[in-house]
């Protein structure tokens, strides 16, 4: 699976274990230089302004990386920015804490999708009048938990009989049909229904999927 314009990125930072599937807006070399520029400011939030909390996080980076690209508001014609899902693992009181700016987070326990909504808000559209922060997630961890954070561009991507978008509808049910496989044989299938959704249809945009497990 490619990912190109975006990235991944799992760190700790004392008793917290962070995983972060970002996507960047822009191709080619503005969509390089805006992943290199959210991927310090992400690292930077956390190591240096001391932020915890991935609500928290993510309002550090919104703000600095509007700062970064002199935007002022939501209603500008062309917009800069990432969309991301943020997860903080506390090892010490086993919970997960998640923030999302439009990237969900999904659950399976027990057989069971579980949808864990982000905000609709893109980092790099922060204003100083009326910000509200992003809304965080606590969850309790339970042994076998499965979760997948995601780009879009699986779902967006165009094909099956009529040429219209995978969604994220088919992609739960196809987290559910093999999430309790390994994950080295999840990417395979998930590769293999993307090829045979796609047939001869161009990709559309770049693909992150990112699924861990809670052992």
């Amino acid at each position: 699976m490619a990912i190109f314009i975006g990235f991944n990125q799992v760190f700790l930072n004392n008793n917290l274990f962070y995983i972060a599937a970002v996507d960047c807006t822009g191709h080619g070399v503005p969509g390089a230089f805006m992943s290199i520029v959210g991927n310090n400011l992400l690292t930077e939030a956390v190591k240096v302004s001391g932020k915890t909390k991935p609500s928290e996080i993510l309002d550090e980076l919104n703000k600095n990386l509007t700062i970064h690209l002199h935007q002022k508001n939501e209603n500008t014609s062309i917009r800069d920015g990432m969309d991301i899902s943020l997860c903080a693992i506390d090892r010490n009181s086993n919970t997960l804490s998640f923030a999302g700016a439009y990237n969900h987070l999904y659950m399976i326990r027990d057989n069971e999708l579980h949808i864990f909504n982000a905000d609709k808000k893109a980092i790099g559209t922060w204003t100083n009048e009326n910000y509200t922060g992003y809304h965080q997630h606590d969850i309790s961890l339970k042994k076998g938990d499965v979760f997948y954070i995601f780009s879009d561009g699986y779902a967006d991507q165009f094909g099956g009989p009529k040429g219209k978008k995978f969604k994220a509808s088919q992609l739960r049910e196809l987290f559910l049909s093999i999430y309790n496989q390994p994950f080295e044989k999840q990417k395979e299938l998930l590769n293999q229904r993307f090829e045979t959704w796609r047939g001869s249809l161009e990709q559309v945009d770049d693909i992150l999927v990112i699924g861990f497990k809670i052992v």
